[in-house]
């Protein structure tokens, strides 16, 4: 394993420097990074004064600076200690800027303005929160989104990092030998996906769960013949009322939800092209 110092550096939160870190690192396994976060450099004198710190942890620097001022103390200091330096966003806003034939205003920050868009990303937040694991079944009929599906099946993540998008997403789990919220009978008009998992990840996910509630007794929450009707039941819920469904056993929650927004404009799509005709 190579060790590494990596230092982010950015004039605003450095939320995306962060992940874009993140999924570069990815790509090299054998590498481990210690990273060491410089969030929120306003000035050029700011800039300055932490310049000394990278010199005990000399490293990669990585940066998100659209400020030239600032950016010119940084590359600086690189080129003087010969730190290998990378600007995440300098070449894709001079790209931007030489198709679009515009300058970019430079001010840091942006993305985080507290717009129409970034209220209604706390509404659906909000609304997500009060309506998990099958609360308040009369606010369905202001979901963007409902995800149905049985124990594990990864309902309340994929629901909140869908909320941060700014879909107003509900989720009712499937309990065996108990009806659903009848109130979905009367939501054609909504969007409602089915989640499913294979019974082996259901058994393993569940028992790891009892065990960190350090409940070791025997169950049918995690006997595999019960669990394997509960996936049956649910897959024929899902299937008889027309419900998509999603199979999350190898997805991460990223990938479930791009699964969820994919069938979802495509819903979208189907109800305007039927409401034109």
């Amino acid at each position: 394993m190579k060790n590494i110092h990596l230092h982010l550096v950015s004039d605003a939160t450095g939320d995306t420097l962060e992940q874009v870190a993140k999924a570069s690192l990815a790509q090299f396994p054998d590498v481990t990074a210690t990273k060491h976060y410089w969030p929120m450099i306003r000035t050029a004198r700011h800039m300055e004064r932490i310049i000394p710190e990278f010199k005990d942890k000399p490293g990669i620097v990585m940066f998100t600076l659209v400020n030239k001022d600032i950016e010119e103390v940084l590359i600086k200091a690189c080129d003087k200690n010969n730190w290998p330096y990378i600007s995440v966003l300098h070449g894709i806003i001079r790209e931007l800027g030489h198709h679009l034939g515009l300058k970019s205003i430079a001010r840091p920050g942006l993305q985080h303005k507290m717009n129409d868009e970034y209220f209604e990303r706390i509404d659906a937040v909000q609304y997500t929160l009060m309506h998990d694991d099958g609360q308040c079944a009369d606010g369905l009929k202001d979901a963007d989104i409902i995800l149905v599906g049985i124990s594990r099946t990864s309902k309340t993540p994929t629901s909140v990092y869908l909320a941060n998008k700014g879909m107003k997403t509900a989720n009712v789990p499937i309990i065996p030998n108990q009806p659903l919220p009848v109130v979905l009978d009367n939501l054609d008009d909504k969007f409602i996906v089915g989640l499913i998992n294979s019974v082996d990840r259901l058994v393993h996910i569940r028992r790891n769960r009892l065990l960190s509630l350090k409940e070791n007794k025997k169950t049918v929450y995690v006997d595999e013949n019960a669990v394997k009707q509960e996936v049956h039941q649910a897959q024929r819920i899902m299937s008889d009322r027309g419900w998509p469904m999603i199979n999350v056993t190898r997805r991460s929650i990223e990938e479930t939800a791009g699964a969820v927004m994919k069938l979802k404009y495509q819903f979208d799509a189907d109800k305007e092209k039927t409401a034109g005709e």
